[in-house]
């Protein structure tokens, strides 16, 4: 079927999401084949930019019309001073990142190659995260949702209580990390959308209904989805019971770097304007796809416009299955 939803222009005013976590400056290398092995290789083209998990969610969020504020951590050195710089250029309010003498800005080395597929080398100092600052009811109320990365989990912990106390949508990206910190932000969220990797390393099989399954079980509290690329998205729908698949739409990928970010930021605004939770899923998995056609990380996040479009065009393949208990 092809979907109803055209992705109507965003509401006035404009909602505002917070985002919480990694900011890095990133320099990326278009390769036609990842490495096999050790030895030297040429790229056909390059970029540098700032992005993130956080980072990069912001930036959907302002692409598709809403207003996005980043806390995150730099080091009080020149990277740190363009990160922000190029964050801000974007449209991303920067007025909460923290600058920490000592410490490094995150830097990372990625290599794109022609499928789209990428290699990522990271570098975060850990002295970026040991400065906490109090974060209270009354600092999260002026946003109508607020997303947290795995990257900062103090500050997200900290992040997530205040939104939930000011009945506001606690977002998690569930991503791949560090012993324990999954279990300890995922009580205080009220949505957690993992990656395909974190969830299947958490739920301990990769068989994706069951994954969804366990996870609801485990975090029955949340609203739960799992994020699998080309193989689509999976949810918990808490009304009927049933888990839901979406398939993924159909594009030529080139870039697929950024494209759970860009999910995520556009899943954070979707729920920030009220949007029911199918129309949600499938305005972030455009979003997602779109972003894959394009080399660059961030910089290929849609427009709404661009969203719109596509989903007015979009045949979607969606399937529910009824789990036998819970």
């Amino acid at each position: 079927m092809t979907t109803s939803s055209a992705f109507e222009p965003p509401p006035d005013p404009a909602r505002r999401v917070l985002c919480v976590g990694a900011a890095v400056m990133d320099t990326l290398f278009r390769v036609r084949s990842l490495p096999t092995g050790q030895g030297k290789i040429l790229p056909y083209d390059m970029l540098q930019i700032a992005e993130g998990m956080a980072s990069s969610a912001a930036f959907a969020v302002v692409r598709l019309g809403g207003n996005a504020s980043l806390w995150g951590a730099v080091g009080n050195d020149a990277t740190g001073e363009r990160i922000i710089a190029d964050l801000s250029e974007s449209g991303i309010d920067t007025s909460g990142m923290l600058r920490v003498d000592g410490a490094r800005s995150a830097v990372s080395t990625i290599l794109v190659d022609d499928q789209g597929e990428r290699l990522i080398v990271p570098f975060y100092d850990a002295g970026l995260y040991e400065t906490l600052k109090p974060v209270t009811r009354e600092d999260v109320s002026s946003f109508d949702a607020v997303l947290v990365d795995v990257r900062w989990p103090k500050l997200a912990l900290r992040t997530l209580l205040a939104a939930r106390e000011a009945d506001r949508p606690a977002i998690l990206d569930g991503d791949v990390a560090g012993e324990g910190v999954i279990e300890m932000l995922a009580p205080a969220a009220s949505h957690i959308v993992f990656s395909q990797p974190a969830a299947e390393r958490l739920a301990g099989t990769a068989e994706l209904l069951n994954v969804v399954g366990l996870l609801k079980r485990k975090f029955e509290h949340a609203f739960i989805s799992v994020t699998a690329g080309e193989n689509g998205s999976f949810w918990f729908d808490d009304r009927t019971g049933e888990i839901v698949h979406l398939a993924a739409p159909k594009v030529r990928a080139i870039d697929t770097l950024a494209a759970g970010d860009i999910f995520h930021g556009a899943f954070a605004l979707a729920v920030a304007e009220g949007l029911p939770i199918d129309e949600t899923m499938r305005v972030s998995s455009i979003a997602a796809a779109l972003k894959c056609k394009v080399f660059g990380g961030r910089t290929g996040a849609p427009t709404r416009a661009e969203v719109g479009g596509a989903l007015r065009d979009w045949d979607v393949g969606v399937c529910r299955s009824t789990l036998l208990s819970l």
